[in-house]
């Protein structure tokens, strides 16, 4: 394949991933390659090229003379991502506290001030922007590239999931202050306290959606 075709087919391949993640498409939906490559304004070949790497990830699944059709997250999908990213966001916050910058950990505060004003605004398109800084801030910050890769794949097959629950002002507002919490650790260097208080901010999340039965708006019933 011509370097080209391949970053043609990569470029179909995230479009149609971020409208999967994003809940365009519900779960159980068909995937018509013709009318996604006439959307996209692409031959066909990208778009099955692009839903068989789909097939991959576990989000489409391919019947053989059906079709293609999404998958999705599920509930539990998305209890098993929480989970295992609260043990690597703690890492994360860890190795963060041995490398992270004075210009970075300045960028946090700001960041901070920026959400607890859209917070009370009721800005959730703003808090999601910022907390989605936050986070890579502090990924950048841990110093591992391998981590970061990770945590970012993960924080984006949550995408939808985050915005939900940062709609909700009192866990926007809650999940600041967890965010500053983390930050004073790290301004510390207080890497136990900085490695908790990131595992815990992550399992709040869960809690939340419990809370106030926000899984109900999740890729299950789309």
């Amino acid at each position: 394949m011509g370097e080209d075709n391949y970053s043609l087919s990569s470029r179909v391949f995230h479009t149609i991933r971020e409208d999967i993640l994003s809940g365009k498409y519900a779960t159980d939906e068909e995937l018509k390659e013709k009318s996604i490559g006439e959307e996209l304004g692409v031959s066909r070949t990208p778009v099955r090229e692009a839903l068989r790497q789909l097939e991959l990830e576990g989000l489409v699944t391919i019947i053989p003379n059906k079709g293609a059709y999404v998958v999705g997250i599920s509930q539990k999908d998305i209890r098993d991502i929480y989970e295992i990213r609260s043990r690597l966001e703690g890492l994360c916050a860890r190795w963060a506290t041995e490398h992270i910058t004075k210009e970075q950990l300045d960028e946090l505060e700001e960041n901070i001030y920026l959400s607890d004003f859209h917070s009370s605004k009721g800005n959730s398109e703003q808090v999601v922007e910022l907390d989605n800084r936050f986070h890579e801030i502090i990924y950048n910050a841990s110093g591992s590239k391998e981590l970061r890769h990770i945590l970012v794949d993960f924080h984006h097959y949550v995408q939808r999931v985050r915005k939900i629950t940062l709609a909700v002002q009192a866990r926007a507002i809650s999940s600041n202050e967890e965010h500053r919490k983390i930050v004073e650790a790290l301004k510390v260097h207080d890497a136990d306290l900085a490695e908790k208080l990131a595992n815990a901010h992550m399992m709040n999340t869960i809690k939340n959606m419990d809370n106030y039965g926000l899984f109900l708006n999740c890729n299950d019933t789309k």
